[in-house]
């Protein structure tokens, strides 16, 4: 696996505010079209209560880490054949990194 850039918290906050705060929070248990980001970090895939998830989000057993994030943002589709998730993913890097450093920093603060 490639080195993760660090990411930049305020550049990440832009990218998530543009193309995730949509679909997703990250500052809340709340769900919108997409589940809440809040304690993602360290979460297995397919387990926000409540949420109606594809089989195949619920079946691939991931557990996010900035690692798995980073695979994943990049093609979400590839990454989990048959989710419901709409987002093209991020082919860049460093945008990837920028919007985990948001994602890690935001869902670990208490609600």
């Amino acid at each position: 696996m490639a080195d993760i850039p660090e990411g930049d918290y305020e550049k990440g906050k832009a990218l998530f505010k543009s193309r995730c705060l949509q679909c997703h929070v990250v500052d809340s248990k709340a769900t919108k079209t997409g589940p809440t980001l809040h304690g993602v970090v360290g979460r297995q895939s397919g387990q926000v209560p409540g949420f109606d998830y594809s089989a195949a989000n619920k079946n691939k057993g991931v557990v996010w880490t900035r690692e798995t994030l980073f695979d994943y943002l990049k093609d979400p589709k590839k990454y989990i054949p048959g989710t419901k998730m709409v987002f093209a993913g991020l082919k860049k890097a460093d945008e990837r990194a920028h919007l985990i450093k948001y994602i890690e920093v935001e869902s670990a603060k208490p609600l």
